[in-house]
């Protein structure tokens, strides 16, 4: 079995890319699998570790675990709280808008009762189209197939959200079985090496639970999925492996658009 990718790790915390594809703990919907996030990486570290929020099993990227139950705790309240800024990148059907925020509501999807019985709750995603490409060929009903990269920032954590959101506008992401379409879908899987949801996680700032630092993570993609932007010229969008502590205090007086501290 392939080693779990580590990004950073202190005696409180760790962070990973979790591989597309693989369940972060056991599940009722997926009895008869036998490959778990948490089992690996507790085989991986040889100690217990604490899942502390959820990526969707077909979505990859980073991910952080507790290494403790009081650090469980504070990192568990952080995310509830909205305290966790994450960025995803998303493969996209169409050109998508340069920027926009998608503020549609949402009925919750936890398979416990029907949809039409679950509240509808706020959601909002923004979004920015970082890249399109248009290939010659004849995907659907047009002669040719556009497609966009686009950066995702949730500012609310609904059950696939951003799945959700992006399909809604007239953008689903490509992989998507549920909310996408199956002719682009087959396209991707079947011409361009890519048969999965093409949605990855890529960045996650916090406090650190233990420290007064502000932990930033960013993960490079996997090789599906870095393939796949070299083939399409998205090269300059690929995310790299980095890790930045700051002062807790310095980084919250930075300017969110400049990065600048203010005095």
């Amino acid at each position: 079995m392939t080693p779990l990718r580590i990004l950073f790790q202190d005696e409180h915390l760790v962070v990973l890319y979790k591989p597309a594809g693989l369940l972060v703990h056991r599940s009722k919907l997926a009895r008869g699998e036998t490959t778990f996030l948490v089992q690996q990486l507790r085989d991986q570290l040889g100690q217990r570790v604490y899942p502390v929020h959820r990526l969707d099993r077909p979505t990859a990227g980073v991910m952080v675990m507790a290494l403790s139950s009081s650090a469980a705790a504070r990192l568990s309240q952080a995310f509830s709280e909205r305290e966790v800024d994450k960025h995803y990148l998303a493969v996209v059907r169409g050109k998508a808008p340069e920027a926009e925020t998608l503020d549609y509501p949402l009925r919750e999807e936890d398979g416990s009762r029907p949809k039409a019985e679950m509240p509808a709750m706020p959601a909002r995603t923004d979004i920015q189209r970082l890249d399109s490409v248009e290939l010659p060929v004849q995907v659907d009903r047009y002669p040719v197939a556009r497609y966009s990269l686009v950066r995702a920032h949730p500012q609310t954590g609904r059950r696939h959200q951003i799945r959700r959101h992006l399909s809604r506008r007239g953008y689903p992401i490509i992989g998507d079985a549920k909310h996408g379409k199956s002719v682009h879908n087959r396209f991707f899987a079947e011409h361009l090496a890519a048969p999965r949801l093409l949605l990855a996680a890529i960045h996650l700032v916090f406090d650190h639970p233990c420290r007064d630092q502000r932990l930033e993570v960013s993960g490079a993609l996997d090789p599906v999925l870095t393939a796949l932007f070299e083939r399409l010229g998205w090269v300059g969008h690929l995310p790299q492996d980095q890790v930045t502590l700051t002062p807790r205090d310095a980084a919250r007086s930075r300017d969110p658009a400049t990065g600048e501290r203010h005095p």
